[in-house]
């Protein structure tokens, strides 16, 4: 299908550019990082590592699928997505393309993560996480196809302050770095309006070795029915700014 190689060709053409910038994956990943380092022995002294290291991949999916819009902001100023327009390439795998590398460098960036989380002490199940960094790149396709359509519609000189700026309540209402359980009613119903904290319980849940459980249930559900919205809105949208 045509669809499906127009979306391989720009898939691997962005990813090559991602993969030669490897600062970028890196400076991706560091703030979480420094949480890890200088924040998690504090931590463990409170809690587990394997609580900790779920909420700083939240953080990390925020920081980057969350932001992955600059590169569609940075290609409308340089003119490249005006040439892609022209192209007989698919406007769906335009944005198709552009998510699934958005969500590899996701999936490296939460890789690099564990395995410092494994060196500073963290021994969560292998099968777990695995099926945790399933969610992580189901979450970096959302975070990224949103991130796109917002940087689509919005001016560009507002995109980074507004999305830097909404990154800072999302992570904190999803329970990254304390449980919500803790939090007066009115904060744990608000909490609960965001999809991260089932995506968060879940992830838990899974590096803890518990996989049949209703909160795995749920944040999948979540995930997946996020997946799906994310990505018509962010197909819908590009393909009226690209008609």
């Amino acid at each position: 299908m045509d669809i499906v190689r127009d979306t391989w060709l720009v898939f691997r053409h962005n990813t090559r550019i991602s993969l030669r910038q490897r600062a970028g994956i890196i400076f991706g990943v560091l703030q979480p990082m420094l949480y890890l380092i200088l924040f998690g022995p504090l931590f463990a002294t409170i809690g587990t590592w394997e609580t900790l290291v779920p909420g700083l991949l939240i953080q990390v999916s925020l920081l980057s699928a969350g932001l992955a819009g600059f590169g569609i902001v940075f290609d409308a100023r340089s003119g490249v997505l005006e040439r892609l327009r022209v192209t007989p390439a698919h406007r769906v795998s335009l944005l198709l393309g552009r998510v699934l590398s958005s969500s590899l460098t996701l999936l490296i960036q939460s890789v690099m993560l564990i395995v410092m989380g494994y060196v500073f002490g963290m021994r969560a199940w292998f099968p777990g996480v695995l099926a945790g960094l399933v969610l992580m790149t189901l979450l970096g396709v959302s975070l990224a196809a949103l991130s796109n359509a917002i940087a689509l519609t919005m001016n560009p000189e507002l995109f980074a302050p507004v999305m830097s700026t909404a990154i800072v309540p999302l992570l904190l209402l999803s329970g990254a770095f304390l449980p919500m359980s803790m939090a007066p009613g009115w904060l744990d119903a608000l909490s609960r309006a965001t999809p991260f904290r089932y995506v968060l319980e879940a992830i838990r849940e899974l590096f803890d070795g518990h996989y049949a459980t209703v909160t795995v249930t749920i944040g999948v559900a979540v995930t997946l029915v996020l997946s799906g919205i994310c990505v018509a809105v962010g197909t819908r949208v590009f393909n009226r700014e690209n008609a």
